[in-house]
């Protein structure tokens, strides 16, 4: 038996600032995939009269990159925030063609701090009518989380229009692996 040990292969170190890009385009591709393969003529579908419609869901993605990029620059330090959603766009094509833009604007945001203010704390809702600190990085990623919790809610209300659910972090029954 050799006791002579393997050398591992060098791994580039990722900044915080790298690994949250990194998920977040990942992530986002991943949302995309799962809306696009939403039918359009089914976007008021509202399995429950508590549950929003599938287009008022998918505006959700819309509205959190701009409470997103409220949320970076510290808008809730006041208690207030953003501006309100605009309306729900009601062509389908529009919420997507929207999604896509908020997302890079999302991103631009994010970007424009440095790995120190990435730290910085910032103030948003932690419970009811309650401001908590968080370091601008970690409300990104709890952002982030809620995405994918939404496009959780999303693939549900796919399988209910009877559409095709995509693979999101392995098969599905639309899209084995094998």
């Amino acid at each position: 038996m050799s006791t002579t040990a393997t050398p591992i292969a060098s791994v580039a170190i990722k900044t915080p600032r790298q690994q949250f890009l990194e998920a977040y385009e990942r992530e986002h591709a991943t949302t995309m995939r799962v809306l696009r393969a939403y039918p359009p003529d089914k976007v008021d579908l509202q399995p429950h009269p508590k549950c929003k419609t599938a287009r008022e869901l998918a505006w959700i993605f819309v509205t959190e990159r701009g409470l997103g990029k409220a949320g970076l620059a510290n808008a809730f330090a006041s208690g207030v925030g953003g501006s309100g959603s605009p309306p729900v766009p009601q062509k389908w094509d529009d919420v997507l063609s929207a999604l896509e833009a908020a997302h890079v604007d999302f991103r631009n945001a994010f970007e424009s701090y440095t790995d120190e203010q990435l730290f910085e704390p910032i103030k948003f809702f932690g419970a009811p009518r309650t401001l908590v600190d968080y370091p601008r990085i970690d409300f990104a990623w709890f952002l982030l989380m809620d995405q994918i919790h939404h496009r959780g809610q999303m693939s549900i209300y796919l399988r209910m229009a009877d559409a095709k659910v995509p693979s999101i972090y392995g098969p599905t029954a639309d899209e084995p692996w094998m």
